[in-house]
């Protein structure tokens, strides 16, 4: 039996106890193993593993030893309860022992769940669980996860009250992230959370989220793109200070402005092109790029990113000018590009 999108989700959730085996396979190792913890724990409850009901096996030691599977699944605990017999990164050479234990599972038995890479459609180990009605068979793909599952992920971590706009901001960091990272992240927002009653605001994810430039390096190219012109000697003491290259500086500055200019030159609008960034633009700092997109205009926008290339190849250049200069001298430039 084959399960896909929603049935497979709530069969993760909620697994049926009648069914022999369950095999789950995918290129994302991450995806496959959350999702293989997920569905064991379903089995077989939070203390099954500490009451022995679960019996780990690698692949290997399955091909050394085949008998090992059955063993499993007959034994008898001490523990009562569910019992799972899982069987790690198995290929189609295992095919042949799965297919004989599943042929001989019976009600009682511990339930099989195989992990495996990922596998083509005229796969042995698959053509073993596909065609079996008491046996589910799941791929796991890269496809961007459904409202449903991020939904499930943010209740599992007590995330109830969510405003619509954290709700986008969350949606776009679920397609932007590994699902490992984006369970780590729900969980930190989690515990930001804990026993605040408040709705979870867009601010709270941005604060949140992963970032990819310090904070100091954003506020200099936020200054840059206000025309403040005034705060930028300063600011870039700090960086300097902090030991922030010149090169890595303009390398964000492009990436910065390069936003900007999607955004402006987006033929939906600044605010859809804001909100089809990759990756995604969070909270305040969403709102506040909007604006500087709006407000310099995607031919202005371009003027800059002239003037950065230009910078960019002066420091990788042989010049004998103070690279930090030349750094500081093209961001007060941008920051008197005024319209």
């Amino acid at each position: 039996m084959i399960l896909k999108g929603a049935e497979a989700a709530r069969f993760f959730a909620k697994p049926d106890a009648a069914k022999a085996g369950l095999l789950i396979f995918g290129a994302d190792t991450m995806r496959v193993a959350l999702r293989r913890q997920e569905v064991i724990a379903a089995l077989i409850g939070p203390e099954g593993e500490a009451e022995m009901r679960l019996t780990r096996m690698a692949a290997a030691d399955l091909r050394r030893d085949p008998a090992m599977l059955m063993d499993a699944i007959k034994a008898q605990g001490f523990f009562p309860g569910p019992r799972v017999a899982f069987v790690e990164d198995a290929g189609d050479a295992h095919a042949p022992v799965i297919a004989a234990a599943l042929k001989d599972w019976k009600a009682g038995d511990a339930q099989i769940v195989v992990t495996a890479g990922s596998l083509t459609a005229k796969s042995a180990l698959r053509k073993v669980f596909e065609p079996a009605p008491h046996a589910v068979c799941i791929g796991l793909y890269d496809d961007p996860p459904s409202r449903e599952e991020i939904e499930d992920t943010l209740r599992r971590a007590g995330l109830y009250a969510i405003d619509p706009s954290a709700m986008t901001d969350l949606t776009a960091l679920a397609r932007a992230l590994d699902p490992g990272d984006f369970r780590q992240t729900v969980e930190k927002i989690s515990l930001y959370k804990h026993g605040d009653a408040t709705p979870l605001s867009s601010a709270d994810v941005a604060a949140m989220a992963p970032t990819t430039v310090e904070a100091e390096v954003d506020e200099v190219l936020h200054a840059a793109a206000e025309h403040r012109a005034d705060q930028i000697a300063p600011l870039m003491r700090r960086l300097e200070g902090q030991g922030v290259q010149p090169v890595a500086l303009c390398i964000a500055a492009l990436r910065h402005f390069r936003t900007l200019h999607a955004a402006a030159s987006h033929p939906g609008g600044a605010a859809e092109g804001i909100a089809r960034m990759r990756p995604p633009v969070f909270g305040p700092r969403r709102d506040r790029m909007l604006r500087q997109a709006q407000g310099w205009g995607m031919h202005r926008l371009e003027q800059a990113l002239g003037l950065l290339v230009e910078t960019d190849l002066t420091l990788r250049s042989a010049t004998r000018a103070p690279q930090m200069a030349v750094m500081e001298r093209a961001m007060i430039r941008l920051a008197m590009m005024r319209r």
